[in-house]
């Protein structure tokens, strides 16, 4: 049985395409018998505060309730992603990078001792052997683009978690290109499935 943990971050929930293309991944990956875990950003998650760091670096053993409770919504969502063999994510690009409510989960699961940490050579991902897919849909910006600051990030803190296969499905510039980018996205998901099938 395979964990796909599915993440969308999109602020609107009806046409949206980061959304639709996740989804359509979603579908064409998951089998009889596997488990599906789904976490929609949009409906907020909190910013790291003074109190949660504290709780961070306290030792698990002695954190005090409240402490407990100050991060209880970052273990969890640890928990989804150490739980998860693929991770599937539905991702628009604002401003040229992530959505804020995609930046705040980053911030929640990156976390020392959980899903990094540090060595005397440099910090090491503890998320190893995952597969991620990244469904990112633009209106204006070319991914691989000089003004694509969205996917090197992605690829980069996902990796620093430990998460290195890391794989985008693109519908950029669909203010300009349409129907044709949404179309060469799912040409993309059609042939991660052929090789997947």
């Amino acid at each position: 049985m395979t964990t796909i943990l599915h993440i969308d971050a999109s602020a609107r929930n009806t046409d949206s395409t980061s959304r639709k293309l996740s989804s359509a991944l979603l579908d064409g990956l998951q089998k009889d018998g596997d488990q599906v875990i789904y976490q929609d950003l949009a409906e907020g998650l909190p910013f790291v505060t003074e109190a949660m760091i504290g709780a961070y670096y306290t030792a698990s053993d002695a954190r005090t309730e409240t402490q407990l409770a100050n991060i209880a919504v970052s273990e969890a969502l640890v928990d989804q992603l150490e739980a998860a063999d693929i991770v599937v994510i539905g991702l628009p690009m604002y401003n040229f990078n992530v959505p804020a409510s995609f930046k705040a989960w980053i911030d929640l699961v990156a976390r020392v001792g959980r899903t990094f940490r540090y060595t005397a050579t440099g910090p090491v991902g503890l998320l190893e052997g995952k597969r991620a897919y990244v469904a990112v849909a633009t209106g204006g910006v070319a991914i691989g683009s000089e003004a694509d600051f969205l996917s090197p990030y992605v690829r980069f803190v996902l990796g620093f978690i430990g998460i290195n296969d890391v794989t985008f499905i693109t519908a950029d510039r669909l203010n300009a290109a349409g129907d044709d980018s949404v179309d060469s996205a799912h040409a993309q998901i059609q042939s991660i499935l052929d090789k997947a099938a």
